[in-house]
């Protein structure tokens, strides 16, 4: 057969997170043959491109080979405008994954990568000499990580009374029969309460006034005052204190509140078993030692006190600066958690601080009478110990209210995420794919099913 060519009609693939993609030339088929399936034109005119075989596709019953080459934009076309398209984040991306209250989450890392990096560190570490062990797990601070710790306490302070005055202007509702918010003028009209009575309802929502729990989920967890101490028992539970996650995380990473003393360590542990350490005597160090990581702490303005903002500009400026606490305080939260251990129950909410979890049989989920009340631990994750909370996002408060028939061309953002932008401060590049910004929103139904 002879040579035969043809051109392809340009276009822009998928934007994949990190990739810039170049408005590729025209395709060239180059030879259409008959031939078997293990050969290959070894013709290339563009060096650094390989051909393209279709034979692999396995076209067994004419064994026909398309073969096509890509030119170099650059080499064959130097005169050419070619547009780049960079982008750190994807178009559009889904929430992320729901899971069902009647099993076990997933662990963060699988079970099976989890051993065989075991298996890997342990002949790798052979026939060498054992390495002390580094920090946290000797009982000393990171003391790196002591200013991220005093700043994640002062943003989640400030996130807190910035919400409170942002939720004056900014109308926030709650529904009174599930968990779910909404952050507009009214309540959106999606069938999709599961609380009680829902089928009475139809599943529409029962809307009333949110708060600030609401919004911002409270996590606790109970303060240790010695974090490599034996583990807290089931008798215990009730006389030690609880205080939320995220301070008890910044006070083990090194941030000092005189209301919840913690044990400090000056000399590395000694491990005399798996489960036994003994103190270092610390007689010979000075009693005292100044400390220039420390920080004033913000404290949180009573209810009573809080003033919202008088103007358009100021809230835009408070929900700029919200935005910032908000992501300050996720940042360093996740920068603590590569270090100091955070656990979190595979079947409840539960919250623990720490190198293992607590024996506390206070697990009220799914099947819990077969574990006698106990909590399947295993590695938290940032979104465990500071829930983000997706709301669905109003692309103009002003304007129409989201209909019910064009559900699917509506975003969700964080609800922290969308009381800022309503307040007035600009979205971050990082959730606008789940807000769906890019996404023209029909007028009507029918304008809806045109849509392809």
């Amino acid at each position: 057969m002879g040579s035969l060519s043809a051109h392809c009609p340009t276009g822009i693939g998928a934007l994949v997170p990190g990739e810039s993609r170049v408005l590729p030339p025209k395709f060239e088929v180059l030879r259409v043959s008959n031939r078997s399936k293990g050969e290959y034109l070894r013709k290339n005119p563009c060096q650094g491109y390989p051909s393209i075989s279709s034979s692999k596709l396995g076209v067994d019953e004419c064994k026909l080979s398309l073969m096509f080459r890509v030119p170099d934009p650059i080499s064959c076309y130097p005169n050419s405008r070619i547009s780049v398209i960079k982008s750190n984040y994807p178009q559009n991306v889904d929430l992320p994954r729901y899971y069902s209250k009647k099993g076990k989450k997933p662990f963060p890392v699988p079970i099976v990568e989890l051993r065989r990096a075991a298996r890997e560190r342990q002949k790798s570490s052979k026939g060498q000499t054992r390495r002390p062990m580094p920090p946290p797990r000797n009982g000393l601070l990171v003391r790196s990580l002591i200013p991220v710790a005093y700043e994640v306490l002062n943003a989640r302070v400030t996130l807190i009374n910035n919400l409170k005055k942002l939720m004056k202007v900014v109308p926030v509702h709650a529904c009174k029969c599930c968990n779910e918010i909404h952050v507009g003028p009214d309540g959106h009209p999606f069938k999709s309460c599961r609380g009680a009575r829902a089928e009475v309802r139809k599943g529409l929502h029962e809307w009333t006034k949110a708060i600030f729990e609401d919004v911002l989920v409270p996590i606790d967890a109970y303060h240790l005052f010695d974090r490599l101490g034996k583990r807290l028992t089931h008798e215990e539970r009730l006389s030690i204190p609880r205080i939320p996650a995220v301070v008890e995380l910044c006070i083990q990473a090194g941030v000092d509140i005189p209301d919840f003393p913690t044990k400090r360590r000056r000399k590395p542990v000694i491990r005399a078993g798996r489960s036994e350490i003994i103190d270092a005597n610390e007689d010979d160090l000075p009693n005292s030692e100044t400390d220039t990581f420390k920080k004033p702490i913000i404290t949180e303005i009573p209810d009573l006190d809080i003033v919202p903002p008088s103007n358009p500009k100021q809230t835009a400026l408070l929900s700029e600066e919200t935005l910032e606490a908000w992501e300050k305080m996720r940042e360093g939260a996740g920068k603590l958690m590569k270090k100091y251990a955070v656990r979190v129950c595979g079947y409840c909410p539960e919250i623990h601080v720490g190198p293992s979890g607590h024996k506390a049989q206070n697990c009220g989920a799914y099947k819990h009478q077969q574990r006698n009340g106990q909590h399947g631990w295993q590695a938290a994750v940032l979104d465990d110990l500071i829930p983000p909370r997706y709301v669905w996002h109003v692309p103009d408060v002003a304007g129409p209210p989201l209909k019910r028939e064009l559900r699917l061309f509506y975003g969700q953002a964080p609800a922290v995420v969308e009381i800022c932008v309503q307040g007035g401060a600009v979205v971050p590049d990082q959730y606008e794919p789940t807000m769906r910004l890019d996404v023209e929103i029909p007028s009507d139904v029918r304008e809806a099913e045109m849509v392809i």
